[in-house]
């Protein structure tokens, strides 16, 4: 019955309210970190004075995290609730927490407070606020739904909350002008990465994906291939970023980047082995090794920028 309550979204069960709690369940905090430390890193990547524009620094992670990183996950859970109700049946929408058209209703009234809040960080900050909402619901609605697929799904979570959050903090820090084109390059080789990460994330809704016929990469390929696919996709782009660092004369920050992606490659071989079982405790281990590699490489771009203003 609780399903069916969840098919049929207009029962007497909007006339309840959701409790606090149960929103912050929905907007997910754990999943704010990703995006509000590629901001961070952007904003270190820039090597602007971090105590000039400290406010600004401020806006734009809470921006990337508990506004619109927080919004798509209410947009996603509203558009998953069947699912939901297969994989994990005591999430706050399926488990009823959430009642009614709640979900919807939340996801709205955040994505219109996100944009609020994105006007503090000028064109460049409410433009990518725009963008990154954009794809969250695209990201999660249908007809368009590309999370159908896991290609493209996969990919535009990975530039929304890796690239994209990177090249904002890098932008608003230089006071809106476009940034320098390494950290461009650094930002969109760690979304590409951030594909793989996004890969090990759909492990635990194999069951559900399959019954509702999301075409999520564990679904597509079997999880044994999936698993090899998201390792592949999630090392060669730090495998660039270390030849990059080097070819930028930035030996200790490649050799620092280097020796996390060795540590992750001992980490995968173990996650291979039984990928399904694993997949989640390879993102707490494995993944934090990878956010890491970013903050390195963006220390290493920051100080390219000292040198370059010494030399000034």
């Amino acid at each position: 019955m609780q399903f069916m309550g969840i098919i049929h979204p207009t029962s007497s069960a909007d006339l309840g309210q959701p409790s606090f709690s149960a929103v912050l369940e929905l907007f997910k905090p754990i999943t704010w970190f990703p995006p509000m430390w590629a901001f961070a890193c952007g904003v270190v990547a820039s090597g602007a004075s971090v105590s000039d524009h400290w406010l600004l620094a401020v806006i734009g992670i809470a921006l990337a995290g508990p506004m619109v990183c927080a919004t798509s996950q209410a947009v996603n859970d509203w558009f998953d609730r069947h699912v939901d109700a297969i994989n994990e049946p005591n999430r706050p929408i399926p488990s009823g927490r959430i009642p009614g058209r709640w979900g919807l209703y939340i996801a709205l009234g955040w994505t219109v407070v996100s944009l609020l809040v994105a006007t503090a960080l000028g064109p460049w900050g409410f433009g990518a606020a725009a963008l990154g909402l954009l794809l969250a619901w695209a990201y999660s609605m249908p007809p368009i739904r590309l999370k159908q697929n896991g290609w493209l799904g996969n990919a535009a979570c990975g530039l929304s909350y890796e690239g994209l959050a990177w090249i904002t903090g890098a932008a608003v820090m230089a006071g809106g002008a476009f940034p320098e084109t390494r950290s461009v390059v650094l930002a969109l080789l760690y979304s590409l990465g951030a594909h793989g990460i996004m890969t090990l994330n759909d492990f635990k809704s194999i069951k559900g994906d399959s019954v509702m016929g999301v075409r999520s990469l564990p679904v597509q390929l079997g999880p044994q291939r999936a698993a090899f696919t998201a390792c592949l996709v999630m090392a060669l782009p730090q495998i660039a970023v270390i030849s990059l660092l080097g070819l930028w004369q930035l030996p200790l920050h490649a050799l620092g980047v280097f020796v996390l992606l060795l540590a992750q490659f001992a980490l995968m071989a173990w996650f291979l082995k039984k990928p399904v079982d694993r997949a989640l405790y390879y993102s707490g281990f494995g993944v934090p090794l990878f956010v890491l590699g970013m903050m390195v490489s963006a220390f290493g771009l920051r100080s390219l920028q000292a040198t370059a203003g010494l030399g000034g």
